[in-house]
């Protein structure tokens, strides 16, 4: 973890316009950011950047936004129902089903910003994100494209990643939170190799840390309801990339041990409008330099493309 360095690219030169809509009965919080000198009537192309497992606005995603404003896109992150700024109870709770009409939801409301071309936009998907847009890339054939990097596209095969003894903790703490009456049942999000929480592999907690500590004025709820973990291995978005359409930049990293990346199942699918880079580097590398500028670089020419 010594050798990863979080980029930290300033907020100055991106004007943030903040906004909130309706999805799953709870109201989200969404944020638009363009480049500062923009004129109010000028319109953009944009992206929607749509995060991971125990994603937030800027948490971890942030080098990435930044650039990409820099680059001259609108780019709009949100938050879930139950987590950051958005409203919804139970707090902290994740459905991957849930997320993806969330998701749909945050591009109409997207599509509605009047500085947004909303005949130009992407998908930006990472981690669990990834998966959700895989979803969405097959619904919105209007798009213009897709990026998604160390997706989760098997959840059968994240599940086959953990520990046993880790597996069975949060198997059996999941029935309980779910069978139980009250609040949920709680358990971290992130921790150290070793500890318990659903992500403990692959420097997790430190480059989270590491990211947050680039804007320290975001704060992190480190928990997640323990029934979340049960629909996991029910969650396969690799089967529906054959029905994508549009153009996909999916860049998979050899090393994940969170979301192990299926290159066997891609390539069994062979979309034509995939197109896929793999990197030797574990779930988190790519957020953080070295490799982050090259992971940049890539994106920058597939948008540009």
């Amino acid at each position: 973890m010594n050798t990863r360095r979080y980029p930290n690219i300033s907020l100055e030169r991106a004007r943030a316009i903040k906004s909130t809509f309706t999805a799953e009965g709870a109201l989200c919080a969404a944020t638009l950011y363009v480049p500062k000198d923009t004129p109010p009537d000028q319109q953009l192309p944009a992206i929607l950047m749509v995060g991971g497992w125990g994603s937030v606005q800027m948490a971890l995603t942030s080098s990435f936004t930044l650039s990409f404003v820099d680059a001259g896109f609108a780019v709009m992150e949100f938050d879930y129902p139950g987590w950051g700024d958005s409203g919804g109870f139970p707090r902290q709770g994740i459905n991957p089903w849930r997320r993806t009409r969330v998701a749909d939801t945050a591009l109409a409301h997207l599509k509605s910003q009047q500085q947004v071309l909303a005949h130009d936009i992407t998908l930006w998907g990472t981690s669990f994100g990834g998966g959700h847009v895989v979803d969405l890339a097959t619904q919105h054939p209007e798009l213009k494209g897709a990026i998604v990097q160390v997706p989760m596209l098997d959840g059968l095969a994240a599940m086959f990643a953990t520990p046993i003894g880790r597996l069975s903790k949060m198997v059996a703490l999941g029935l309980l939170d779910l069978i139980k009456p009250g609040a949920p049942i709680h358990v971290p999000t992130l921790s150290r190799e070793g500890e318990f929480s659903t992500m403990d592999r692959d420097g997790g907690l430190e480059a989270l840390q590491a990211a947050l500590a680039a804007h320290p004025d975001h704060k992190y709820d480190n928990r997640v309801a323990a029934r979340s973990v049960l629909p996991l291995p029910l969650y396969r978005p690799w089967v529906r990339l054959k029905d994508v359409k549009i153009p996909m930049l999916m860049i998979g990293a050899t090393g994940d041990t969170v979301a192990p990346f299926v290159s066997d199942k891609v390539k069994r699918v062979g979309n034509p409008n995939v197109q896929v880079i793999e990197v030797a580097a574990n779930h988190f590398d790519l957020y953080f330099d070295p490799l982050f500028p090259e992971m940049l670089a890539h994106q920058l020419r597939f948008l540009r493309r």
